[in-house]
């Protein structure tokens, strides 16, 4: 029984987020859906993880095991006439039994977008956070590299997020500004819930002059949300790829 993992490119604006939940449409339920109907059997869709509500995907991992032995481009196309123009697999391929996409998930790479303008801008409005004020990059860039390492980010997530441990390793965070766009792109080993969303809020605070750049050193060791920033809005975030080691496959960056 082969197990397929799947590169799944999603807008987030219209689901409840990734994983199926009582109270809204969520995307693995319509990729699940998707797959009966290709495979004529019901398969359960393993994620590299969980996007909230309005979050999008250029290349969530997701694979399943299937009795079905079909070409890998199968099950993109296949699987593609079945999904609404808003969710698109890109990707198929085989991977070992016992494949786990988000244990075994070294790194992920993610993409928070923000329009950086007074006038807003309407092709951009589900896809960025339009911020008026201006911001001060050079302060917001040099907070960003106090991020990277392995750190306790318990001041930045969610209040009801459950993890065991808020302890997260951080590769990179970079700002960059093309006019009045600004891209803040986090990779890391793993993100608490609302993780990414509360330091890019955090960061337009510190670019506000409301915090310093000196002062996520006392967020990270004292751990209190409340000191923290704003959630920046979902729409601005998306999961831009998940990167495995080599030896179990390797996933395009470029969905």
């Amino acid at each position: 029984m082969p197990t397929v993992l799947l590169t799944v490119a999603y807008d987030g604006t219209n689901y409840s987020g990734w994983q199926i939940q009582p109270n809204g449409l969520a995307v693995q339920e319509v990729v699940e859906n998707a797959l009966e109907k290709l495979l004529k059997e019901r398969v359960q869709v393993r994620s590299s993880g969980r996007t909230d509500a309005g979050v999008h995907a250029r290349a969530m991992a997701a694979s399943f095991a299937t009795s079905r032995d079909l070409p890998l481009q199968a099950f993109v196309e296949g699987t593609n006439r079945f999904l609404p123009a808003d969710i698109a697999i890109q990707s198929a391929c085989i991977v070992p039994d016992g494949f786990k996409p988000i244990t075994m998930a070294h790194a992920k790479q993610y993409r928070y977008t923000i329009i950086n303008s007074s006038v807003r801008s309407p092709l951009d409005r589900l896809y960025s956070w339009q911020v008026r004020e201006s911001l001060d990059l050079d302060a917001m860039e040099e907070a960003a590299g106090r991020f990277v390492g392995r750190h306790n980010f318990a001041a930045f997530r969610a209040s009801n997020c459950v993890a065991k441990t808020t302890i997260r390793r951080i590769d990179s965070v970079q700002i960059t500004r093309q006019g009045s766009r600004i891209t803040v792109d986090v990779i890391g080993g793993g993100f608490l819930k609302n993780m990414v969303r509360v330091m890019v809020g955090t960061l337009v605070d510190i670019g506000k002059g409301r915090f310093t750049p000196l002062d996520i050193d006392r967020l990270l060791q004292g751990g209190d949300r409340k000191e923290a920033g704003c959630t920046a809005p979902a729409s601005g975030l998306c999961l831009i790829q998940v990167v495995y080691p080599e030896h179990v496959t390797s996933l395009p960056t470029d969905a």
